[in-house]
């Protein structure tokens, strides 16, 4: 399945297109330089990667706009050489490609502000398009305007494990369900380093997932779209292949 809709808005990929915008989540720029320190030595490609995968889906999405919606580098403290580089040379390779960019600062974005000074950026907490209201979802917003009926998330890096035999692979998810009165999407990270927190044995960590067993699953692989129902269903099938 290539083409595939959550609450109107277009699943391309890893990214969501709402009108002429793209909206992706948790890229983690300078990802390898935390591990390296952490004794995980591990070449420093994702870059390459990230705007390889950028530059297929824009070929689909032909967008003139994108949402960085949070965790565009990874540590929580200082800015390392890693994070300085990648983070400046994603956003002149952005500018190259959309005519408007816009940030939205995630947890790990406390000093993401010093870096995007140099291109004239500024962080927000938020976005709206259209009757969607766009937050990277580790706290809750104060105040939602009243025409807002779909929240769009990422923070929760979201994916499932599939088991083949005694083979185990990780593919990453978007989430569908509800908070409150508004519908949820949560899209998965971008993130080439890490598949995420498999949502079937893992606990959620954004205040806006209340209840996973009633969210939908639809999973992404190279560009490939995999709906597999509500995680309810899926971990009553597991329960039952495992007792059978």
């Amino acid at each position: 399945m290539n083409s595939f809709k959550i609450y109107e808005a277009e699943v391309i990929d890893r990214a969501l297109k709402i009108n002429d915008t793209l909206i992706i989540s948790d890229i983690h720029l300078g990802y390898e330089s935390t591990l390296n320190k952490q004794g995980l030595m591990l070449p420093q490609i994702q870059f390459d990667k990230i705007i390889d995968s950028l530059e297929n889906i824009q070929k689909k999405a032909k967008a003139s706009s994108i949402i960085l919606n949070g965790d565009i580098k990874h540590n929580f403290g200082r800015i390392d050489k890693q994070e300085w580089r990648e983070v400046l040379s994603f956003i002149d390779y952005l500018q190259d490609i959309f005519i408007d960019i816009d940030i939205i600062k995630g947890n790990h974005d406390n000093f993401t502000q010093y870096i995007l000074n140099k291109r004239n950026l500024h962080l927000k907490n938020h976005m709206i398009i259209d009757n969607y209201y766009i937050t990277h979802g580790h706290e809750l917003p104060q105040k939602i305007p009243e025409n807002i009926k779909t929240i769009i998330i990422g923070h929760e890096h979201p994916c499932i494990s599939i088991c083949s035999g005694r083979r185990v692979e990780k593919i990453k998810t978007y989430l569908k369900g509800t908070w409150q009165n508004y519908n949820l999407i949560v899209i998965p990270s971008f993130t080439q380093i890490s598949y995420g927190s498999d949502i079937l044995h893992e606990k959620t960590i954004s205040p806006f997932i209340e209840d996973i067993n009633n969210f939908e699953v639809i999973a992404v692989e190279e560009g490939d779209i995999y709906p597999f129902g509500y995680v309810k269903d899926i971990i009553s099938i597991n329960h039952e292949l495992n007792n059978y």
